[in-house]
């Protein structure tokens, strides 16, 4: 079975991974981001593979711009039937440092910008009586962070969020589940190094059980999975997809 899917967060990391896979998959994709220019380029990565794309430059804290954006989605591919929340942004700031605008950029970008998305979308899946909804948490939400106070209680929602929606929509035939990232290797994680707030690859591998950092190819195998027909059985989970670190 294909369907549509749009990706939040799409033109790099882990976003790009899951529309790569996805549209392998043979799902039409929309690549939702900030970046316009990123978006485009993973775009024709997917049409040199012969995949369908589509990309949309977006802010997923301003509804007017998600609106419009799954309107597109709808005119290009037809009606929505995976919709994958993987934008956010992370910052770290000691708890007392925090602004009030930090705080209100992050939860509107990494939750309410989720809230935002899924809203827009969920028509389509409630009339088809199917849908499949991801959402990318973190490890962060389930054993907190230090200096990330904001960016732990935003993914924390998210996981709530996941139950709540889980039990709420699975009566309409779509499912709702999120995957926890731990150690992943990403572009925003290689910020994190050059700031100097991020361990090396190498110090990351050493302490997690399977010797490896995670890649954005393993978030999107996960992600895969629960989009496809054969994850119906499973709703409001959240998978910790980790190389088997502590949570």
């Amino acid at each position: 079975m294909t369907t549509t899917a749009v990706v939040t967060g799409g033109a790099s990391g882990m976003g790009r991974s899951i529309c790569q896979h996805l549209a392998r998959q043979g799902h039409s994709v929309t690549v939702a981001d900030l970046n316009g220019a990123n978006a485009e380029q993973v775009v024709s990565e997917i049409e040199a593979e012969g995949g369908r794309a589509l990309a949309c430059a977006m802010d997923t804290s301003d509804r007017a711009q998600v609106d419009r954006t799954m309107e597109q989605t709808r005119s290009a591919f037809g009606p929505i039937g995976i919709l994958v929340t993987s934008a956010g942004i992370s910052r770290f700031e000691p708890f007392r440092q925090i602004t009030l605008e930090s705080w209100n950029r992050v939860i509107e970008i990494n939750l309410t910008g989720t809230f935002h998305c899924i809203q827009s979308a969920l028509d389509d899946m409630v009339e088809a009586h199917w849908g499949r909804v991801v959402m990318i948490s973190s490890s962060s939400a389930q054993r907190g962070a230090s200096r990330m106070a904001h960016y732990s209680a935003s993914k924390g929602g998210i996981l709530a969020l996941t139950k709540t929606l889980g039990i709420e929509l699975a009566p309409l035939g779509i499912t709702v589940n999120n995957i926890a990232p731990s150690s992943i290797d990403t572009p925003m994680v290689e910020e994190w190094r050059a700031a100097g707030v991020m361990e090396s690859t190498e110090a990351m591998a050493r302490r997690i059980p399977v010797g490896r950092a995670g890649t954005g190819d393993d978030i999107a195998a996960a992600c895969t999975f629960l989009c496809s027909p054969e994850a119906s059985y499973i709703t409001g989970q959240t998978l910790s997809v980790n190389g088997g670190s502590y949570v």
